[in-house]
């Protein structure tokens, strides 16, 4: 029996992340399927609109035996750490294939490139001279890949892969990667394809256009039409009432933070704040994470506090339970079901963020459910 790793962030679960589950049901007929997903904040720095139990719900609906919670503390960074703690999480659970969506659909070559970053010690002096140049840094590791390679990587699911193999290389982790290929473009604006990505789908719900065909029907009835911009009056209360101290956020560095406090006083919502910040050296995606840690009060001394110290059970099959008890007494860490405060830097941080989550989204069920809900099981 293959076991499964799929890393994930359903925000929401659309077309393409069925496909993929019917995918790896094909490729491995009698698999466990163990998902790893951020909950309620995502890694680009946005909000989910959907939460981490209607994802659990939709997951083990279309295919998913085993659901885990990838902690705030590690959800809402770069693609590194977001990948340290989404595998470190899947090889405690025993995966022994890691399945991800690629745009090359090039494994082999995504372990090489994957070798010559952590080897090769040119390619640090390369991606430091594009630094100073003040590139962005994924710019800089792509450029970095190519003055070496020849090759170019720079679409965002094989950057994320290159993080998760890299991840698998370091720690001598006992995991096959293995790449689907992605059926659209992440930037695509084209909608007359059924399966489109979720940032178009989340850009049509906002617009209150018509998406039903572009998601499994188990989805429509869980989505809702919050974005960022919801956020932006708590955002701007902490940027001001903090404005002498911004740089204790996590990923707030390099002076920008003069630049945040500027652009606060003459933006009237978030993305006039995003682009009164944007330079050159900032992607869209650090900007927003820089922004969504000021709002959730995530420092910088939390950030270098953090661990991997349990694994958040959210969901689960029969399969997906009879899987668990017979790995469970090979676990080092506990497999918790619920929130309780002071046993874990990481878990507290979470409940944290949910209840902002919960409060601004008017859905208060979140906090209560984070004390009170056991596992969502599917007979």
């Amino acid at each position: 029996m293959k076991v499964i790793g799929i890393v994930c962030e359903y925000n929401p679960f659309h077309l393409g992340h069925l496909y993929q589950l019917n995918k790896v049901k094909e490729m491995y007929p009698d698999s466990i399927i163990i998902v790893v997903c951020s909950s309620n904040f995502t890694q680009r720095g946005d909000i989910s609109i959907l939460n981490k139990w209607d994802k659990t719900r939709i997951a083990l609906e279309y295919g998913v035996d085993i659901f885990i919670e990838l902690p705030f503390g590690y959800a809402t960074q770069s693609s590194d750490i977001f990948a340290k703690g989404a595998i470190e999480i899947l090889n405690h659970l025993k995966i022994d294939t890691l399945v991800f969506g690629s745009e090359s659909d090039n494994a082999q070559e995504l372990i090489n490139l994957a070798n010559i970053q952590l080897n090769n010690k040119e390619y640090n002096n390369i991606v430091k001279k594009y630094l100073d140049q003040g590139i962005n840094y994924p710019t800089a590791l792509s450029k970095a890949l190519s003055d070496i390679t020849n090759t170019i990587i720079n679409k965002p699911n094989d950057l994320l892969g290159l993080s998760y193999i890299k991840e698998i290389i370091k720690n001598n982790y006992n995991i096959i990667p293995v790449t689907i290929k992605r059926t659209n473009d992440y930037h695509s604006k084209d909608i007359n394809n059924n399966i489109i990505n979720a940032s178009l789908i989340r850009k049509l719900l906002l617009e209150k256009k018509d998406v039903t065909n572009y998601i499994p029907s188990n989805t429509y009835k869980y989505l809702t039409s919050i974005s960022l911009d919801d956020f932006y009056p708590y955002l701007k209360y902490q940027i001001i009432n903090n404005s002498n101290k911004l740089n204790i956020y996590q990923t707030v560095d390099e002076g920008i933070e003069n630049r945040i406090i500027k652009s606060i006083y003459k933006s009237s919502n978030y993305n006039e704040l995003v682009m009164n910040i944007k330079t050159k050296r900032y992607t869209y995606n650090k900007i927003n994470r820089m922004l969504l840690h000021i709002l959730t009060n995530f420092t910088k001394e939390e950030a270098q506090n953090i661990k991997i110290d349990y694994i958040r059970l959210l969901g689960f099959t029969n399969s997906g339970q009879k899987y668990l008890n017979s790995i469970k007494k090979d676990i080092n860490i506990p497999i918790i079901t619920r929130y309780k405060p002071k046993i874990s830097k990481l878990l507290d941080i979470e409940f944290r963020t949910n209840s902002i989550y919960a409060y601004i989204t008017n859905n208060y069920e979140l906090i209560e459910l984070e004390y009170s809900c056991k596992p969502i099981i599917k007979n």
